[in-house]
């Protein structure tokens, strides 16, 4: 062993890694595609491991130094069935601890602190840390969950327009957008929307807050739907002593000022960001190797 570890957060839209030694030091950092587990387990495999061999890289040490160190990896869906253990078994690292997201997520913005966080990217999940104990909702995947996603909200809006160009819902200067970019095509969108992952549907997202800013029904309704799934999943994790919310992901900012009064006044700014969190996890569990833990 090297005495270095790598923290790794493994997004729907890319991967991030950085390796770090065992007093915290940030030594380097690498990026990777996207590691959705659920949409492409192999796929994603390659990212966590390329990610983590760039970071390797950037510190200026040999990418196949990977066999030789320890990793916490972050992903959506290790929560789900047997893909945590596979993704754990098929890894290079010398030791490595597959959680979920919602766990790197909770860690990088309240550190040891209690509260309550929403992270939101191209998929979305929760968690609580409550006196130590931990509890989580949510992450279970695009098709049957992550609302409030950059994913749902893209689908969302290209359901919307489908709906418009059929004269069932009325249109809206973001649904007339969305089908001028598929030459006014409702089959070339319905093309597009069938082989399309996760992080193709997110890159949407963007353009549903923007309408929403402007005004637009469309694009207002969405946000707005997508804003009570996530007044409903904080409050079943809520108990009435919490004192703080974290937002996190690429779309917690844009959620922020549609948040309810009383969700609003709970917000605190994170300590860290999801990889933070990866970072201080692979580090704790730098420590437990050194300190004889198994």
């Amino acid at each position: 062993m090297t005495g270095l570890t790598i923290g790794i957060d493994g997004g729907g839209s890319s991967c991030r890694a950085a390796v770090a030694d065992k007093t915290g030091r940030i030594l380097g950092r690498g990026t990777a595609g996207p590691s959705n587990i659920l949409s492409d387990l192999e796929t994603s495999l390659v990212n966590i491991v390329a990610s983590a061999k760039n970071a390797l890289s950037d510190a200026g040490l040999s990418p196949e130094t990977v066999s030789s160190v320890s990793a916490v990896i972050g992903v959506a869906g290790a929560n789900v069935g047997d893909y945590g253990e596979r993704i754990e078994r098929a890894l290079p690292f010398a030791r490595r601890r597959v959680v979920t997201d919602a766990t790197t997520a909770l860690q990088g913005a309240l550190g040891d602190g209690d509260g309550v966080i929403g992270a939101f990217g191209t998929g979305s999940v929760y968690n609580a840390r409550r006196n130590g104990r931990l509890y989580g909702i949510g992450g279970w995947g695009f098709v049957v969950g992550d609302q409030a996603s950059g994913a749902r909200l893209g689908r969302d809006l290209l359901e919307q327009s489908l709906l418009a160009n059929d004269g069932v819902r009325q249109s809206s200067p973001v649904t007339r957008t969305v089908m001028a970019e598929y030459g006014d095509d409702p089959e070339r969108l319905v093309e597009f929307a069938h082989v399309a992952r996760p992080n193709d549907f997110a890159r949407y997202a963007p353009i549903v807050f923007q309408a929403a800013a402007e005004g637009d029904p469309v694009g207002t309704a969405i946000v707005k739907n997508a804003i009570t799934s996530i007044g409903e999943s904080l409050d079943a994790l809520l108990w009435p002593e919490c004192d703080a919310i974290c937002l996190l992901g690429g779309l917690a900012k844009a959620y922020r000022p549609w948040l309810s009064e009383r969700h609003a006044a709970l917000l605190r700014e994170p300590k860290g960001d999801v990889l933070q969190g990866a970072i201080d996890l692979a580090i704790k569990f730098l420590r437990e190797e050194g300190n004889g833990a198994a």
